[in-house]
């Protein structure tokens, strides 16, 4: 069974990022540090959040590390919002496009919300290359994947066309150029690519488990069922999976996602009080049959281990 992987000491991590540091072997955990106690009005307490880190030597256990600074751009001294980093290696540094948002806004409308990228040697220490210009100023929670064709892909929920996915392409992790919509349909975020099984995989949050969406090269997408939508046995797992990131070991992935496991069922969950706020990050087993992406959340999982067994698209 899944049990709830890190004490976050603030009782809110979401949307996790999980990634080999290729200096030490480690496996460390990037997260949305939301502030559950936090007394502000509205959801200022979602907003005004840092980036917390954790360590682990096998993807189980994983040790509390604290906040990464210096991810505001000159002249924004904050504090300000980081959301949803997505980290990748691309075989000499490491890059992040996060979520940024101006102050600590209490309102869901009414501010901009885009993409910034930045450059790291160690994972500990950052350098901005500015923000992305992509399809508007209202875009979160970005996905990486080199694709069939050996271009770079970023994928993103476009809050200004019904919060839908879109993709960038580039050649050199910098210059994006704006494809469009990739995934429509219902209202979703968190997109998340990977290569498992002879295929490309997509899962993005629908709010009520991921939606599952398979490709041959990572430019077109068929739709599957859900994942993370049924509860788990450990009575800290019983609500659904939301935001997740996948490591791929072979023929194999783990699934790392968070859920509220005091969440009374309702869609507005950010507008609860509360301990229905808390949050925690758990993980699944993930394996493809027959062209099918399978999920389990209860049943053990394969140790990542302080060496990568093999890599996947998005070098993680």
């Amino acid at each position: 069974m899944s049990a709830p992987l890190l004490a976050d000491p603030l009782g809110g991590p979401t949307d996790p990022s999980v990634i080999r540091n290729e200096q030490t072997g480690q496996w460390w955990m990037f997260y949305t540090q939301r502030r559950p106690a936090d007394s502000g009005a509205g959801v200022e307490w979602v907003h005004g959040s840092r980036i917390g880190t954790a360590v682990s030597d096998d993807g189980a256990r994983w040790l509390y590390r604290g906040v990464v600074d210096g991810l505001d751009p000159a002249g924004e001294p904050g504090p300000n919002t980081h959301w949803a980093p997505e980290v990748a290696w691309d075989g000499t540094r490491y890059h992040m496009y996060l979520t940024w948002i101006r102050g600590v806004p209490s309102t869901w409308a009414g501010h901009e919300r885009r993409i910034v990228h930045l450059v790291s040697d160690d994972l500990e220490h950052w350098k901005h290359r500015g923000f992305l210009e992509l399809s508007s100023n209202y875009v979160i929670d970005a996905a990486i994947a080199r694709t069939a064709d050996g271009l770079l892909r970023l994928w993103y929920k476009e809050e200004a066309e019904a919060s839908t996915t879109y993709a960038a392409v580039s050649p050199d992790w910098d210059n994006w150029s704006v494809e469009g919509q990739v995934i429509g349909g219902a209202p979703h975020e968190g997109p998340n690519v990977f290569e498992l099984g002879g295929f490309f995989w997509m899962i993005v949050d629908e709010w009520r488990g991921q939606r599952v969406y398979r490709s041959d090269d990572g430019l077109s997408w068929l739709v599957q069922g859900l994942i993370l939508d049924s509860p788990g046995v450990h009575p800290e797992d019983r609500q659904v999976g939301r935001h997740a990131d996948v490591v791929v070991c072979g023929v194999e992935a783990v699934a790392f996602y968070f859920t509220h496991p005091e969440w009374d069922g309702s869609n507005d969950v950010e507008l609860q009080a509360g301990a229905l706020r808390r949050s925690e990050v758990h993980r699944a087993r993930l394996w493809v049959a027959a062209g099918v992406l399978l999920c389990d959340r209860d049943a053990p999982v394969i140790a990542l281990g302080r060496r990568m067994p093999e890599r996947n698209m998005r070098d993680k």
